[in-house]
């Protein structure tokens, strides 16, 4: 007797008719016809089990608060971190906590099972810091939510940014995170970096900084942040988030920069839908949208995650915690076109991000954590087209949410009576 069996499922790896046995929150088997009972059984009826979305990229601090105190009338990243000048010291920590474990609960019945989510520390009582650890406690059972401290100021032009960052490790916050752009000079920027890279090497933490999240290609702190990466043994616990400049830059000096990328082992982290909405304000025609080069980083064997960013919040009125909607963005505005590109899109929205977090346990496989989806697809491709309805989310081996499959029905004479997208799906 295990505690849960799903039968007759579709794997990503393309797999068909899988069984997936659970008991004490792992998978023990994944086979064809796995014999048996079980306290619950799941026919998938052939659609696809997933493993967990993973969010690599989030602010958690600032999420849903969109209107307070007042909305970015330009849609400019810069006015958008003017109003959250404006929210910090008007929120409370329970006003913070209310909206983090609510987001938290829409993701989770979106398939959400991890996010990192940075946190402000330039703020001298370290409000968000103290309420996301809480809400990181409430949500433990069903979301792994990592934590980067992040001086969104600037850690040199903000006083005391550095020692509230270091405060907010101390108080058990996970990632050493920055935004040297925001910096008052390009060597102020490349100085937080040496500063930022050498806190998380003395204290074995990962560093994930926003950098170089502007148009300007002159916007070069990636190559300081691969540079110091090597310099401090770092390689693989850095992430680059954003990286829109890179957009921007000659084709030149990208040909030299990624190659640098790839040996220091950076994760490489766009966030599709935010990166086109706020990158190329100033352009007139032809306009920038900013997402960063992703086909020629992973080219590169550099590892990329898709991020969400924001939802209803300064930066991003819109979202709805759906990863299948970041990597559709990102298919289409990275031109990732051909059917192997397509399918590497789902793998940036669960897997390669899951690596850039450092999940242990994560997939569809024996000895594996229990946690995953089912998707009202056929394979990957399909759920990213359908934006695949979340018929089943799976949590240590308990069902933790669940919907109805969608079904329409037409009423047309002489018509065929019912209408599914899938059906349209050509069959390898």
């Amino acid at each position: 007797m295990v505690d849960l069996i799903v039968r007759n499922a579709t794997l990503p790896d393309g797999r068909t008719g899988m069984d997936i046995a659970c008991k004490q929150g792992i998978i023990t088997a994944v086979e064809a016809e796995i014999g048996g009972e079980a306290e619950v059984t799941i026919d998938a009826g052939g659609w696809l089990v997933s493993p967990p979305f993973v969010d690599p990229h989030f602010h958690l601090d600032a999420t849903l608060s969109l209107g307070r105190p007042r909305m970015n009338v330009s849609g400019t990243l810069l006015e958008g971190i003017a109003l959250w000048g404006e929210l910090k010291p008007m929120q409370s920590i329970d006003e913070i906590i209310d909206r983090g474990v609510r987001y938290c609960d829409l993701a989770v019945s979106m398939g959400i099972g991890a996010i990192r989510s940075h946190v402000d520390t330039c703020d001298d009582e370290l409000k968000g810091v103290q309420a996301l650890l809480d809400v990181r406690a409430k949500v433990k059972e069903y979301i792994d939510l990592q934590l980067v401290a992040f001086p969104q100021d600037g850690a040199l032009r903000d006083p005391t940014a550095m020692t509230n960052t270091i405060r907010a490790l101390d108080m058990g916050v996970d990632i050493v995170g920055g935004i040297p752009h925001f910096e008052r000079t390009m060597a102020d920027g490349a100085e937080s970096i040496r500063l930022l890279c050498e806190t998380a090497a003395e204290r074995g933490l990962m560093v994930d900084l926003h950098c170089d999240e502007t148009d300007d290609p002159m916007s070069r702190h990636i190559e300081t942040l691969a540079f110091q990466s090597q310099r401090l043994g770092l390689q693989g616990r850095v992430a680059g988030s954003h990286l829109t400049s890179m957009h921007s830059m000659d084709n030149y000096y990208v040909s030299k920069l990624i190659p640098l990328m790839a040996e220091a082992e950076i994760h490489a982290i766009p966030n599709p839908l935010i990166n086109i909405l706020l990158q190329g304000r100033h352009d007139t025609y032809p306009k920038r949208r900013g997402l960063t080069r992703v086909r020629e980083l992973r080219d590169a064997g550099i590892n990329i995650g898709f991020g969400s960013d924001c939802v209803m919040d300064p930066w991003y009125s819109l979202g709805r915690a759906d990863m299948l909607d970041v990597a559709h963005m990102g298919l289409h505005v990275g031109q990732l076109s051909s059917r192997q590109d397509m399918a590497w899109c789902f793998e940036a929205v669960t897997s390669n991000s899951a690596q850039i977090m450092g999940l242990e346990g994560y997939g569809v496989a024996p000895g594996c954590q229990a946690n995953f989806n089912l998707l009202q697809a056929r394979d990957t491709i399909e759920a990213i087209r359908l934006r695949a309805h979340r018929v089943a989310v799976i949590r240590r081996g308990k069902v933790v949410a669940r919907n109805e499959p969608l079904s329409t029905r037409l009423y047309l004479d002489g018509r065929p009576e019912r209408v599914d997208p899938a059906e349209f799906a050509p069959r390898s």
